[in-house]
């Protein structure tokens, strides 16, 4: 698994488009998967066959994880001894493990391969390493033999293991570190932060990952009491069959339901990272809100005359549209704005350019791709940008690119009816527009009372960097030009 945006972790496999024993062309694709911000489609970087898909659909995995496996260069010699190796054990369960030992020390020098980037060297030496923990507690003859390079053999005989590199019906206790001799119980830092928060014990907890190493879903499953006695049913010796990881992965991260009243969700990809993101901002950046209830029926009836005339011919226009260049005009005379806090300089950074960031309600959660260089677009321009940032949102086809670097963030909430509401700040920006529904109302208009277009807007600010001064006239100046478009002109 390829670490395919800046700081992540781990990614959700959402489709596989190949099967084993399907060819495959350097640079086809042959996986979607979801990171915490975007779906992201993965090429292969070898011409070969696939010899084997680790992981099923709906599994998360780990960056640097191996995800699948591939037959390269038209020879089959570097899987062989792997694929020979499982009946071997198998049926040689009460026999001495020394035999298949020596099975396994000797295809070390295959290079099994990474999709995305490559292959990365570390990951050959890094799992024997980890593995030969866990067969310490082997034959005597095993320490005689060169012990880092061995790959794991389970030796308790009551327990079938299938092939070391599948995910075992049931991992022996010896691999998680509870044998004589045995080190701390592999797992990766995320996980290990994970059972730290939940209060379990790893030393406790029965890996079901490669090679021995506890997984998310080991940890969720430790913590929850009534799913430990499924991870048992599989141990009978009657069944000596060895179960794909495809398999042992879907029955280790299912959609919890404790009864017909609740149903549990996993909190991961978008959405987790959006909690996290907010949460960050909530208690980091001090938030400022301010609001304007203001007259719109000008604006709406320019949004009717560009949608007749031939000048927006094509193009997609709406309120969204001029509120948009509204704001990229506010911010070009309120330009103190556009700045974001650096905590570990302590320094205010000045951006002498603006990247909008448009709120998006996919089905994968909020997103909030942003324009790149939106103030130097016309409107024309400005109207192709968003009518492509927002169809590409719905799709799920977001690029983690189109989410990072943007300095300010209009959200639309008054497609839902809402009057308004107080945002919070996207990480690393100064301020966001909450743009309420747009309703007719009664209103003073030259002296009477008429109905007109009402809306109201909100502005969340960074406090740190925007005093109340700044943020109003920022506010103020937006209303001003939706109450008298023409200002659009007169102050562009």
């Amino acid at each position: 698994m390829p670490d395919v945006g800046e700081g992540l972790t781990e990614a959700e496999i959402l489709k596989w488009y190949v099967q084993p024993g399907d060819t495959v062309e350097d640079g086809q694709v042959v996986c979607e998967v979801e990171t915490a911000k975007a779906a992201v489609e993965l090429p292969i970087p070898f011409d070969g066959t696939v010899h084997e898909l680790r992981f099923p659909e709906g599994t998360t995995v780990d960056v640097g994880q191996v995800i699948i496996s591939v037959n390269v260069g038209g020879g089959t010699a570097p899987e062989a001894p792997a694929a020979e190796a499982a009946p071997v054990v198998q049926a040689a369960a009460p026999a001495p493990v020394a035999p298949a030992v020596e099975e396994e020390a000797e295809p070390q020098g295959r290079t099994p391969v990474l999709v995305g980037y490559g292959v990365a060297a570390s990951s050959t030496k890094r799992r024997p390493r980890k593995a030969a923990q866990g067969a310490v507690p082997a034959a005597p003859a095993a320490p005689a033999q060169a012990a880092p390079a061995v790959v794991p053999v389970p030796v308790p005989v009551p327990v079938p293991v299938p092939v070391p590199v599948a995910v075992p019906v049931s991992v022996p206790e010896q691999l998680n570190g509870h044998g004589p001799g045995a080190g701390r119980p592999l797992a990766k830092p995320p996980v290990r932060k994970l059972a730290k928060d939940l209060g379990v014990d790893l030393a406790t907890v029965t890996p079901t990952g490669p090679d021995g190493i506890i997984t998310r879903e080991d940890v969720h499953a430790a913590a929850a009491p009534a799913p430990a006695p499924a991870v048992e049913a599989p141990a009978p010796v009657a069944e000596p069959v060895a179960v794909p990881a495809a398999v042992q992965t879907v029955q280790a991260a299912p959609v919890v339901s404790t009864d017909a009243r609740e149903t549990r969700v996993p909190v991961k990809g978008v959405r987790k990272a959006t909690a996290a993101a907010m949460v960050g901002s909530a208690f980091t950046a001090p938030h400022v809100t301010e609001f304007v209830t203001f007259d719109i029926t000008r604006t709406m009836k320019l949004v009717e005359e560009l949608k007749s005339g031939t000048d927006m011919a094509g193009l997609r226009v709406n309120p969204l549209l001029l509120i948009a260049k509204a704001v990229l005009v506010a911010v070009r005379r309120n330009p103190e704005i556009n700045a974001a806090w650096d905590e570990a300089a302590q320094e205010i950074v000045l951006k002498h350019y603006v990247n909008l960031g448009i709120a998006a309600a996919t089905p994968r959660g909020l997103l909030v791709p942003n324009i790149k260089d939106a103030h130097a677009q016309t409107l024309p321009e400005l109207s192709a940008s968003l009518s492509e940032l927002i169809s590409t949102a719905r799709d799920g086809k977001t690029t983690p690119a189109a989410m990072q670097g943007g300095t300010f963030t209009i959200t639309n909430v008054g497609v839902f009816g809402v009057d308004t509401g107080t945002p919070i700040l996207n990480p690393g920006e100064s301020a966001i527009l909450a743009v309420g529904a747009i309703k007719l109302q009664p209103w003073v208009h030259k002296g009477k009372v008429k109905p007109r277009q009402v809306t109201t807007l909100a502005l969340s600010f960074d406090h740190r960097l925007v005093d109340g001064e700044l943020g109003s006239k920022f506010l103020a100046d937006v209303a001003a030009i939706l109450e008298q478009p023409k200002r659009l002109i007169s102050w562009a």
